[in-house]
């Protein structure tokens, strides 16, 4: 028999927040996370703008022997789990954590950490190199230390897919929650890339934003917009049966009814517009709802030029005329693009757009674009109740995640 699966606990570490209530503070008030970088100087780099975790202790996350031992983004995915955690108000030692997962992506792991060692090791030698050097650098390490923090005996996986990497996390622990393979799923993504190695590469690529305005270095939809700004941080949510949250009498946040994963096979960096629009149409068809219920699109909206014409071109394959009638916004105006986290923190705005009834917005919109002509809710938010939304998010390699999430109702 299929089951229900809840939302009961969210966590955030993000450019405009490292809470929940903060990060929807930010979302809603249109709060710019965008700055010039910090952590390294960019005299070099062309590339002079970041989405930073500010105000970030991780000493408040492990002591400060473990801060030496991890990577910022397992970090990340610990402090976002611990608030996700909390805020389920779940008492672990009633439960079988045998039947308890962690399903936490990242799409780089432990960049800075790779950056850091190879360089010690060009320069001093491989004796040098760090004895922790693996376990902080691989991806794995995020969903690792989160189960052992919780004792999460259950599916334990990291899926790497690029810049979907946390939708598919989300959509795939929703499967195993629905089926019956587990009861409970930690679940989402965490990434921490604003180093010379994470922002070089990328600007190699021709990826991202050369903007010295951070008020215009992130402008998804603009006419004007010239590439992706990198942000950094972790969404987690926690997940349950809709039978496990009412019988402890726990606060459903929302609902999550349908998941769609397909590949575009097409490109290992151009998106395709037919890949994004058939996960579009496979999350509303598992949801069992038609096209026109839904009222918000997160959309990926990575203010590169060829993301948002495609996916606008995907939004109308997939709606048609509907397409004119939604709500579309890229909170990645506001954050940056987290990579491998994005999908999780941009399925958490979701989250609250539907439960609070306003539409975050697209800041720093100016210049329309007559290939992206719908309704991208542009610097201001709106006011609308919506029971469903969906969160679009596109990877490198041709990966399309689409969540579709669901208002609370009895």
């Amino acid at each position: 028999m299929e089951r229900r699966v809840v939302i009961t606990g969210m966590g955030a570490i993000t450019p405009i927040g490292n809470n929940i209530a903060e990060f929807w503070d930010g979302l809603k008030n249109g709060k710019n996370g965008i700055n010039f970088i910090t952590r390294f100087d960019t005299a070099e780099s062309k590339v002079k703008c970041a989405g930073e975790v500010k105000g970030f202790d991780p000493a408040t996350v492990v002591d400060k022997k473990e801060v030496k031992r991890n990577d910022l983004f397992s970090i990340y995915a610990m402090a976002a789990a611990d608030e996700a955690v909390k805020m389920s108000g779940i008492n672990l030692d009633e439960i079988d954590r045998e039947r308890l997962g962690v399903i936490i992506g990242s799409g780089i792991g432990g960049l800075c950490t790779i950056e850091e060692q190879a360089t010690k090791m060009a320069t001093k030698g491989m004796s040098r190199i760090a004895p922790m050097f693996i376990p902080m650098a691989i991806s794995n390490m995020a969903a690792g230390n989160v189960a052992i923090r919780f004792g999460a005996k259950g599916t334990c996986l990291d899926v790497v897919t690029a810049c979907a990497s946390s939708s598919h996390s989300i959509g795939e622990a929703f499967r195993s929650i629905k089926h019956g393979y587990t009861d409970y799923i930690i679940a989402g993504g965490s990434e921490a890339s604003v180093c010379k190695l994470g922002i070089g590469g990328f600007a190699a690529l021709k990826a991202l934003s050369t903007s010295e305005d951070p008020d215009r270095a992130s402008t998804p939809f603009d006419k004007e917009r010239g590439g992706f700004v990198m942000g950094e941080g972790a969404g987690i949510l926690f997940m349950e049966t809709l039978e496990s949250a009412k019988a402890r009498g726990a606060e459903i946040i929302a609902e999550i009814v349908g998941y769609g994963s397909t590949c575009d096979a097409y490109h290992i960096t151009a998106p395709a517009s037919e890949g994004a629009a058939r996960a579009m149409k496979a999350a509303m068809a598992e949801a069992g709802i038609d096209k026109t219920e839904v009222g918000y699109i997160n959309a990926h909206g990575t203010s590169t030029p060829a993301n948002d014409s495609t996916e606008t071109k995907a939004i109308k394959e997939a709606f048609g005329d509907h397409a004119y009638n939604l709500n579309i916004s890229s909170t990645k105006s506001m954050t940056g693009h987290l990579l491998g986290a994005t999908g999780a923190v941009e399925a958490i705005a979701s989250i609250l757009a539907l439960k609070n009834g306003i539409i975050p917005p697209t800041i720093g919109y100016k210049v329309p674009d007559e290939e992206c002509d719908l309704n991208y809710t542009v610097n201001e938010a709106v006011k609308r109740d919506i029971k469903y939304a969906l969160s679009n998010t596109l990877g490198f390699g041709g990966h399309n995640g689409v969540l579709c999430l669901k208002k609370w109702e009895e």
